[in-house]
């Protein structure tokens, strides 16, 4: 099923999310606490933004899993940014390999995904088809994820064809017609009523934007939070989001809370669209099914 956290807001360290938190990352890659399978072993990855050194991100990806890397065990102490994606990966679609391994990079985006497009091998040729020459080249692996997110890419660079960056509104229509196509091949391929999930983010390093989505929502969906303060910060073995008023400063979203503290965090509703924007502010827009 996989997991992940999508974190935008003042500089932080990225152990604070990654090894720290009771329910870290590294944790859940063992013993996630809100899906059947606890496991989350097939690799791991990390990207993210240091904008004085360039627009694109850092990545980091290795099949082995989160919990004995001992890579991401160093590395992560070192590591400060104010923009960072994290996924674990329980591999459904393509082999253990890095190029199955999110987050995907295209240019300075990073994308990461919870859920998956059953028998997807029955739409993949036809959902190719609809990629231009450039984006067709940048899919390296097998996964209905970044098949996924290559269309996603499509409609958006059709959507703004030489012109300004897109709204959040024009961003949440890019993803709609994303979920819709993909449904649309599904009915053609006569797996129409197979459940597809769609637990998706995407950044520039400067705003998020994302999904919770179930093609059949009433029959199964995944978990996904947020948690907004003035920053996350761990000591004396505490991990919590600090609050002083209305305050922001820091977004954290998260497949599982990171800690046990749940007034800290807040579901996003089935089938919603997140979108956080440049100066933190956090909006939710419904999706259609």
């Amino acid at each position: 099923m996989c997991r992940f956290i999508a974190y935008l807001g003042k500089p932080i360290m990225a152990d604070e999310l990654l090894l720290k938190p009771a329910n870290s990352l590294v944790h859940q890659s063992y013993s996630a606490g809100e899906m059947p399978e606890i496991l989350n072993g097939d690799g791991f990855g990390i990207g993210w933004y240091i904008q004085s050194i360039s627009d694109r991100p850092g990545v980091f990806r290795a099949i082995t899993p989160a919990w004995s890397n001992q890579n991401l065990i160093y590395n992560a102490p070192l590591i400060r940014t104010n923009c960072l994606f994290a996924h674990i990966r329980a591999a459904t679609e393509g082999g253990i390999n890095e190029a199955n391994t999110h987050p995907f990079n295209y240019e300075r985006f990073l994308m990461m995904h919870n859920g998956s497009i059953p028998q997807f091998p029955r739409i993949r040729r036809k959902l190719l088809a609809l990629l231009n020459d450039e984006i067709f080249q940048w899919i390296k692996g097998q996964t209905d994820s970044e098949h996924v997110f290559a269309l996603l890419m499509q409609h958006v660079f059709d959507m703004r064809g030489s012109g300004p960056r897109l709204t959040e509104e024009q961003i949440r229509q890019c993803f709609q017609k994303t979920f819709d196509v993909v449904q649309q091949l599904k009915v053609d391929a006569g797996i129409g009523n197979e459940v597809s999930n769609f637990n998706m983010m995407v950044t520039s390093g400067r705003r998020i934007f994302g999904t919770r989505y179930s093609s059949h929502p009433d029959r199964e969906t995944r978990t996904l939070y947020y948690s907004i303060g003035t920053g996350f910060h761990c000591a004396d073995g505490v991990c919590r989001m600090a609050k002083s008023g209305t305050d922001v400063e820091a977004v954290l979203i998260a497949s599982e809370k990171l800690n046990m503290n749940h007034a800290e965090w807040t579901p996003v509703p089935t089938n919603h669209f997140i979108a956080v924007d440049r100066d933190l502010n956090l909006h939710l827009s419904p999706m259609q099914a």
